[in-house]
């Protein structure tokens, strides 16, 4: 995920490849991009011989350090007159409309983080008599950042909207195109916390309808559905029980759906522009509950319900874009109609729920599903195509992607115990969550529970079992008699 070319006013570089060198990593090969040039320009980026920008990691939190370097090589002397290095944070939204028969395209910015320093020399703005010089060699040039702490939207590529955060290093050159190189991250945001007292508290939803034929009744139908929190990080297993009872003549199934809403808004001309996309995260069914029964479905005893790896809940965070989830559960029957639909929101948050007093879940880092918003849609740029492999003298399609977001999810406890070396590797997560447990002026919150890594052991996961264990035979005995009310001839139906 990083460029090289010369300076212009956007941050776009899809640009013509004509060189590839091997920069960064002896296992990466990346691009150097570079604009046609006259000839005093071409001499001096003849004397760049290797560009490039490193970090201490990929992925980072809000209120983290951004630590890096920048490595430049240069076999002659360059009168430079500063290297510059900026964060920024921006979203970026792409509408086409049709305004009176005619086809527009309408853009949209906003920077959430617009940060500058000079590593070396002077600012471009700074007026100085003397040039300074590089001499040749090579020179690492380290620079920081602080990400502020605030409610940052999560790193996003989609077909109408962008939210990229990158590091971009320019070198001024006196009389000449200053070279640039950009190097992109993924941030992991807005924070939410599963341990929310709102999002703990559950949610109880219930409907009914008989069918009539003249004036006689054929069959009544009824569902109570109950959803124990409301917010889950993706991998967790998302828990729903259902009190089902069916007098129609044919069986019924419970047919449970996750959907993603997408809406991005642009704030011009009179009213300005929106689209909103829908998508299908996931659809789930129960066994079918016979005709004229009445049964119960709790998905922790049937086939679990894993909620994919998706872009996080996003709303209220920017004015471009809004990611929002809710999980409809109804019933179908066997010609697949389907009758009591219940709607209930659903948050994906970045931090995960834990039992309390026990140590917090491994979390770890993967792509978005790639039939949501936020997976199925990598901007050109970031592509690479047409590579040959050497094999049987022919030239075939692959495709190389630069660079695409990451998202938290729970990490995958047989590959835990796989790695041996997993503890080592996850370390650094201790400090992020420290982080993230604290409030705006750096002390700790109130009932912050302190970041755990998970070691895996045995013994912590019997007695983590064991609480869940006890925790979920209390909220069933509390819940007993909620559940043994009749749903049919029970009362008007209520909505909690």
């Amino acid at each position: 995920s990083f460029s090289l070319g010369m300076e212009e006013d956007s941050s776009t570089h899809a640009l013509v490849h004509e060189k590839t060198h091997k920069i960064a990593s002896p296992n990466l090969m990346l691009p150097l991009l570079f604009f046609p040039q006259v000839e005093p320009e071409k001499a001096v980026m003849d004397y760049i011989s290797s560009f490039d920008i490193r970090l201490g990691k990929e992925t980072y939190f809000a209120g983290e350090s951004i630590e890096g370097s920048v490595l430049l090589e240069n076999t002659e002397n360059i009168k430079i007159k500063g290297i510059r290095v900026l964060l920024r944070g921006k979203v970026h939204a792409t509408l086409k409309v049709v305004k009176s028969g005619e086809r527009r395209t309408m853009k949209d910015d906003q920077y959430i983080i617009d940060e500058k320093t000079v590593i070396w020399g002077n600012d471009k703005a700074a007026e100085v008599e003397v040039i300074p010089i590089l001499p040749r060699g090579v020179h690492q040039l380290p620079f920081s950042f602080e990400i502020p702490q605030t409610a940052l939207p999560c790193s996003l590529e989609s077909r109408y909207g962008t939210i990229r955060y990158y590091i971009k290093v320019i070198i001024d050159i006196p009389y000449a195109s200053s070279p640039q190189g950009i190097k992109y991250f993924t941030v992991i945001g807005p924070h939410i916390d599963c341990m929310d007292q709102k999002y703990l508290s559950p949610l109880t939803g219930q409907d009914r309808m008989t069918t009539c034929c003249m004036c006689c009744q054929r069959g009544a139908l009824a569902i109570r559905v109950t959803m124990d929190r409301t917010a889950y990080v993706c991998g967790e297993n998302i828990r729903v029980r259902a009190q089902v009872e069916n007098r129609q003549p044919s069986q019924q199934v419970i047919n449970i759906k996750l959907i993603q809403h997408v809406e991005y808004f642009i704030d011009k001309g009179v009213l300005g522009e929106s689209k909103s996309l829908v998508c299908t995260v996931f659809e789930h069914k129960s066994p079918p509950i016979a005709a004229n029964t009445a049964g119960k479905y709790d998905s922790t005893l049937e086939t679990p319900i894993c909620l994919p790896v998706v872009p996080p809940t996003l709303v209220g965070v920017c004015r471009l874009v809004q990611i929002y989830y809710n999980l409809m559960v109804c019933l179908e029957d066997e010609k697949g109609n389907e009758s009591l639909p219940l709607d209930f929101p659903l948050t994906v948050a970045t931090l995960p729920y834990h039992v309390p007093n026990t140590p917090m879940p491994l979390i770890d880092y993967e792509f978005c599903s790639n039939h949501v918003e936020g997976g199925k849609y990598v901007s050109p740029e970031f592509r690479l195509g047409q590579v040959y492999d050497g094999e049987d003298g022919e030239q075939r399609e692959e495709e190389i992607v630069l660079y695409r977001p990451v998202y938290v999810k729970i990490a995958d406890r047989r590959a835990i115990r796989l790695n041996k070396d997993f503890k080592g590797s996850h370390a650094h997560m201790a400090g992020s969550m420290q982080s993230i447990l604290t409030d705006n002026g750096g002390r700790r919150r109130s009932g912050a529970a302190t970041p755990t890594i998970v070691t895996g052991r045995k013994h912590d996961e019997e007695m983590a079992q064991e609480i869940i264990e006890k925790v979920s035979a209390a909220i069933e005995k509390i819940e007993l008699k909620d559940e043994t009310r009749p749903l049919i001839n029970g009362g008007p139906p209520d909505n909690k």
